[in-house]
């Protein structure tokens, strides 16, 4: 795990930053829908390559990889690695399995196939241990389609974006994937969420 620490008497977003972190401490949500159309006529699995696009997605761009770490230092994480959640049906909870990124999909893919057959069916909150923290969390609700979906968090400190997806419909013979971004104010502005939702998609679209 590499890091870079932000020296906040120098960084250009200071003022943006202290702002949004304690005058009026603001996170924010955006919902979106992708066109997986490629995934689902490449019978790519829906899951591990959704994680893929959106680890090599928020390694691209450093507003996404933001966090304080318990000594207080804010840092930029040079790369994330993805934490998702995995259903259980016989219980009806869910557990969190982490993968290590690597920025070739099939070898992210077999890692994330290895991840589930050892740990897919342990039932604990954190089914995989020794999560680094240089992880973001991805979560997926497959029972139903949103046009809109926002987390409370009450910790303004916490700077990693979080995402969810939902269950995705045919439109006009296209695949379309509801997608909800949380990210913190003071790390990442409604241009960053932007660019990174159209990066995003033509990442998809490329594959």
């Amino acid at each position: 795990m590499e890091f870079t620490v932000i020296d906040r008497d120098t960084w250009e977003r200071e003022a943006y930053f202290a702002h949004y972190l304690s005058a009026v401490p603001c996170t924010y949500s955006m919902t979106t829908k992708l066109d997986i159309t490629p995934i689902r006529e490449k019978g790519y699995q829906l899951y591990p390559t959704m994680l893929y696009v959106l680890t090599k997605t928020v390694n691209q761009y450093e507003e996404f990889r933001m966090a304080f770490l318990p000594d207080g230092r804010l840092v930029r994480y040079h790369r994330m690695s993805p934490c998702y959640t995995v259903f259980h049906k016989e219980t009806e909870t869910f557990s969190n399995i982490w993968t290590a990124f690597s920025d070739e999909y099939a070898a992210f893919c077999r890692s994330y196939a290895e991840d589930i057959r050892r740990y897919g069916a342990v039932q604990a909150f954190d089914a995989k241990p020794d999560m680094p923290p240089n992880c973001f969390t991805v979560s997926m609700i497959p029972w139903v389609g949103f046009e809109s979906f926002h987390l409370q968090t009450a910790d303004f400190r916490y700077l990693i974006p979080i995402f969810t997806m939902g269950r995705f419909e045919n439109v006009q013979g296209r695949y379309m994937l509801p997608l909800a971004i949380q990210v913190h104010h003071a790390v990442c502005d409604g241009f960053h969420v932007a660019r990174f939702v159209n990066t995003l998609k033509e990442r998809i679209l490329a594959l």
